[in-house]
């Protein structure tokens, strides 16, 4: 089990995520250092979370529940801003994955957790995230070939390690020569059309974004959705925590 919020499996260089894609997002809650145990690494708690989006698949507001031993399923939106806004919740929560969670919920006396559609209906205290019309950054028509260019910002609390940044520029291929603010970026052409992303370090704090050019070629934008979740779901792996998707174009 990873215990260690900074450390996670390394990533695929292939952005797309074999067999079922995941729905909710789980979280390990650890244990406060003296609470039964002085390392304060063995999990208490679980949060399960989903976001809501507008069609165009920028964020519209967030869902969540939690549950202990103790008090069993709740939800609050105030725990998930505190998630990623209190440097103390942020120190004791980990990224899981679905069967990662379920291991602690039968181990913390939970039994077996529910399926994603009985967790949904204990999320009773919907957060909101205000969203606006899309500011227009970069160029305002596409490049020759493609009929529309999207741009996302995926905003993310914590931070990473330069090993787990190494990493992801090793999985994404990243030029070594890279310019700019970037940190690491990546490259993916589907159907035509065409996928680039680049993370970086934003503001005064720990935080991270990833900013996504989306350029179609084909009429369908089917595939906008699952890769801007994968890429979330590749930088969860890594620790950070996502808060919310922009659309800047």
């Amino acid at each position: 089990m990873t215990t260690d919020p900074f450390r996670a499996a390394s990533v695929s260089a292939i952005v797309e995520v074999t067999g079922p894609r995941p729905s909710l997002d789980y979280y390990l809650v650890l244990a406060q250092h003296g609470d039964r145990d002085p390392t304060g690494d063995h999990p208490e708690g679980i949060v399960v979370e989903e976001f809501t989006h507008h069609h165009d698949h920028s964020t519209t507001g967030l869902d969540s529940a939690s549950w202990t031993p103790a008090s069993g399923w709740w939800s609050s939106a105030s725990l998930s801003r505190g998630l990623r806004t209190d440097p103390d919740a942020l120190a004791r929560v980990v990224p899981t994955w679905r069967r990662e969670a379920e291991s602690v919920y039968r181990t913390l006396g939970g039994g077996r957790l529910p399926d994603e559609t009985t967790l949904r209906t204990y999320f009773l205290d919907h957060q909101p995230i205000a969203t606006a019309q899309p500011l227009r950054l970069g160029p305002m028509q596409p490049p020759d070939g493609f009929h529309e260019r999207r741009v996302y910002r995926v905003l993310f609390a914590r931070d990473l390690l330069a090993e787990q940044v190494a990493d992801l520029r090793a999985a994404w291929q990243t030029p070594v020569d890279g310019a700019g603010a970037s940190v690491a970026s990546g490259r993916l052409d589907r159907g035509g059309d065409r996928f680039t992303w680049e993370l970086r370090r934003v503001g005064h704090t720990l935080a991270w974004c990833l900013d996504v050019t989306v350029l179609l070629r084909t009429a369908a934008a089917g595939a906008v959705g699952p890769i801007l979740s994968d890429l979330t779901n590749v930088l969860r792996q890594h620790g950070l925590i996502p808060v919310t998707t922009e659309r800047f174009a």
